[in-house]
C-alpha cells in the first residue's frame, strides 16, 4: 500500500503539505512526479511546486537526492543500520512536502481560504515499482462546512482508495461549500458539483439537461435503455461532474469517472431566466457533453502510444484528430439528438466550425495527423503566426468526422455511430477477459488500422483514400458538399465583421484599444504590412475605439489608411482595394427534399 495523507498547510499562502508512506520500500526509493497530465498535451513542469522535500525511516531522516527536474532518489546506508546509527532496509519510509497550488485550470492544483481543488499529478509522488500497489488517499482536517467530491472510491467521508497509481491521478477532488445535487442514467448514479456560481443558478435545471446528455450518450454507446444486458457494459460505477464557475473561462479536462469543467458565470442556466437558452448556455452543454463522450473516446478506446502512459516525458499521439476531432463532432450532435437543442440551433454551431477552420490559413500547411503529432509544441504554445502555420485538430478533426458521417450515410447502409460502437467492440475484445481481471474496463488501445478497417467493415470498402486526404492531406473535405447531400443548404455571405475583411484576429478593451494579435496569411492586412502587436487608433483619418466603428464609412471593398502605434512609432499604412473578399456560410434545412434525403437528414440528426 502507498498513502499519500493530505492536510491544508496555509490556505492563504495556496500550500497543501502532503506526507507520502511507503510500508515496505525496495532501497533504494526512486519518486518523481509527472510532468504532464494526460488530456493536456504540453510538459508543465508541476515539480516546480514541490517544496521542503524531507524522509525518514522511523525516527531516522535520510538524504533526498534529485536525480533531475522532476525525480529523486532515497537510500539507507546497510553499515549504519547493522551498526543501529540507521534505519534497518525493512523500516517504512515516509515522506513529507508541500505544494504551492494557485492554478485556477482543470489541469494542475488550486487552493485557497474559499476552496481547493487538484489532480493527483500535480500532488502525488509516484513511487518507482510500486505503481501496481493500491494507493489511499486521506484528508486531515479541513475548514469548517468543508466537503470533499470526488470518484475516486470512498473508505469513509475523508478516506479514499484506487488500484493502482494510474487510477489515483485518474480521479480529480473538489474541495469546498460547494452544491451538490444527484441524478441516475439508466441507473448508474451521476454526481454534479458546482462551485463559486452566482446564488441565482438553477441548479434543477443543469441537473435535467446534463442527465439527458449522459443518457443520450449512454444509449450511443451501449444500445437502449430497455436492453439490461447492454447495461453491464457501462464502464463506471458512478460518475462526478466538478464545475467551477469563475468570471470569464472555459474548458474542461477527462477522467475515467469525473471530468472538471471551469465556465463562465453567465452561461449558467438562472432561476430568473428558466427557459432561455442563450449561446453561453448552450456552449456549457456542449462542454459537458464533450468531455462525457471522452469516458468512452480517450480514457477507454485510447491512443496506443499512452499505453501505458509515460509520466517522465511527451508521448506524441498521432490520432488526436480522431479522440479530440471526432468527439467535438459528437459533443454537439448529441446535443441535437437529446433535444436540448433544435435542428437551427445545431446548424448554426456547425456553420461556425466551418468558418473557423476555413478562416485558417495554417490548414493549408498542416494536416490534421501533422496537428496531432505537434499538440506539445504548437496547439498548447500558440503564438502569433499559430493561424497561419498549424490547424485545430479539434475543430479540422470535427469535420473530418463530420465528412466520414456523411460519405457513410450516402454511400452505405451505416454511419459513424456505427463505426464507432464497431471500434469500441473490437478493441474490447482485444482487451478480453484476462485484461478485464486486471482492472481494465471495456475499450482498449486505438491506432488508425483499427480505425481504417472499422471504416471499411461499415462502408463495405476500404477509405484508404479519404483517410490519406482528409487526415494526413491539407485539403479541405467536401463537407459542404456532403451537406447538400443530406438536405442542408448553405449560402456563402460576405465578410461582416472589420476583422475579417482585413484578415486579422484581433482583441478590443477600452483601455487596451484595438490590439492585433495575428495578421493571416494572404489577406489585406498581410498585403499592406501590418502585424502582430499593432495598436489600431484610426481608419482613414477616423479615430476607433473597436475596428467595426469603420464599417460605417469604408466602402466594402475600397481601399483605406490605417492609422497605427508600433513599437511607439506613429504609422499611418495604406491598405489596397479588396480581390475577393472573405465568406462565411450560413447553413439551413433544405424546403422539401425529396423522401430519401428526408429520411436520411431525420436519422443524422435525431437518430430515429
Amino acid at each position: 500500500m502507498v498513502e499519500y495523507r493530505i492536510d491544508i498547510a496555509d490556505a492563504n499562502a495556496h500550500r497543501y503539505r502532503v506526507a507520502l508512506s511507503i510500508h515496505q520500500p525496495t532501497w533504494p526509493v526512486t519518486i518523481s512526479l509527472p510532468v504532464w497530465i494526460p488530456g493536456s498535451y504540453m510538459v508543465r513542469e508541476f515539480a516546480r511546486h514541490v517544496q521542503g522535500l524531507q524522509a525518514r525511516a522511523g525516527r531516522h531522516a535520510l538524504d533526498v537526492r534529485a536525480l533531475d527536474k522532476a525525480s529523486w532518489v532515497i537510500d539507507v546506508d546497510p553499515t549504519l543500520a547493522r551498526a543501529g546509527k540507521g534505519p534497518s532496509s525493512r523500516a517504512p519510509l515516509t515522506l513529507t512536502y508541500e505544494v504551492y497550488a494557485f492554478d485556477p485550470s482543470v489541469r494542475a492544483a488550486f487552493l485557497d481560504a474559499q476552496r481547493g481543488f487538484f489532480n493527483g499529478t500535480s500532488l502525488f509522488l509516484r513511487v518507482h515499482g510500486h505503481e501496481a500497489q493500491p494507493h489511499a488517499v486521506s484528508f486531515g482536517k479541513l475548514p469548517r462546512g468543508w466537503r470533499i467530491a470526488t470518484a475516486m472510491p470512498s473508505v469513509s467521508a475523508t478516506s479514499f482508495i484506487a488500484a493502482d497509481y494510474d487510477e489515483a491521478v485518474d480521479h480529480p477532488f473538489e474541495l469546498g461549500t460547494f452544491w451538490q445535487g444527484t441524478f441516475t442514467a439508466r441507473g448508474v448514479p451521476h454526481t454534479f458539483v458546482v462551485a463559486g456560481a452566482w446564488p441565482d443558478v438553477d441548479h434543477e435545471r443543469l441537473l435535467r439537461d446534463s442527465q439527458r446528455v449522459c443518457e443520450t450518450q449512454l444509449n450511443f454507446w451501449h444500445g437502449n435503455a430497455g436492453e439490461p444486458a447492454k447495461r453491464r457494459d457501462v464502464p463506471f460505477k458512478r460518475y462526478v461532474f466538478m464545475l467551477h464557475a469563475v468570471d470569464d473561462g472555459y474548458g474542461g479536462l477527462e477522467h475515467r469517472a469525473s471530468t472538471a469543467l471551469v465556465a463562465s458565470r453567465a452561461d449558467l442556466p438562472r432561476r430568473s431566466a428558466p427557459k432561455a437558452k442563450g449561446d453561453g448556455y448552450i456552449t456549457l452543454l456542449g462542454l459537458i457533453s464533450h468531455e462525457y463522450f471522452h469516458t468512452w473516446n480517450v480514457k477507454r478506446l485510447k491512443p496506443t502510444e499512452l499505453t501505458p502512459i509515460d509520466y517522465t516525458r511527451e508521448n506524441p499521439p498521432e490520432l488526436l484528430w480522431f479522440f479530440e476531432g471526432f468527439t467535438s463532432y459528437y459533443d454537439d450532435l448529441l446535443l441535437r439528438r437529446s433535444g436540448l437543442i433544435d435542428d437551427a440551433q445545431y446548424l448554426k454551431l456547425l456553420a461556425k466550425q466551418i468558418n473557423a477552420v476555413q478562416a485558417t490559413p495554417g490548414r493549408h500547411v498542416q494536416s490534421v495527423a501533422q496537428a496531432s503529432f505537434d499538440a506539445w509544441i504548437k496547439y498548447y504554445r500558440a503564438d502569433e503566426n499559430t493561424p497561419n502555420a498549424t490547424v485545430s485538430y479539434y475543430a479540422k478533426g470535427a469535420l473530418v468526422a463530420l465528412a466520414f458521417d456523411l460519405t457513410l450515410r450516402t454511400q452505405s447502409s451505416g454511419s459513424l455511430d456505427d463505426v464507432m460502437r464497431l471500434l469500441w467492440q473490437r478493441a474490447s475484445d482485444a482487451v478480453g477477459a484476462a485484461g478485464k481481471r486486471r482492472g481494465h474496463a471495456a475499450g482498449g488501445p486505438v491506432d488508425e488500422a483499427l480505425i481504417a478497417a472499422a471504416l471499411q467493415t461499415i462502408r463495405g470498402r476500404s477509405m484508404a483514400r479519404e483517410l490519406a486526404a482528409w487526415v494526413h492531406g491539407t485539403d479541405d473535405a467536401p463537407w459542404l458538399a456532403l451537406l447538400e447531400r443530406m438536405g442542408v443548404s448553405n449560402r456563402q455571405d460576405a465578410a461582416t465583421s472589420m476583422a475579417a475583411m482585413l484578415g486579422l484576429r484581433i482583441s478590443e478593451g477600452p483601455v487596451s484599444g484595438v490590439q492585433i494579435k495575428s495578421v493571416l496569411n494572404g489577406g489585406l492586412s498581410a498585403r499592406a504590412g501590418l502585424a502582430a502587436g499593432d495598436e489600431v487608433l484610426a481608419v482613414d483619418g477616423w479615430r476607433v475605439r473597436k475596428l467595426d466603428e469603420a464599417l460605417a464609412w469604408c466602402r466594402t471593398g475600397a481601399a483605406f489608411d490605417v492609422t497605427l502605434v508600433r513599437r511607439q512609432r506613429l504609422l499611418t499604412l495604406h491598405v489596397p482595394a479588396a480581390g475577393v473578399a472573405p465568406t462565411s456560410c450560413t447553413l439551413s434545412m433544405t424546403e422539401r427534399p425529396d423522401t430519401v434525403t428526408q429520411r436520411r437528414r431525420q436519422r443524422w440528426l435525431t437518430s430515429a
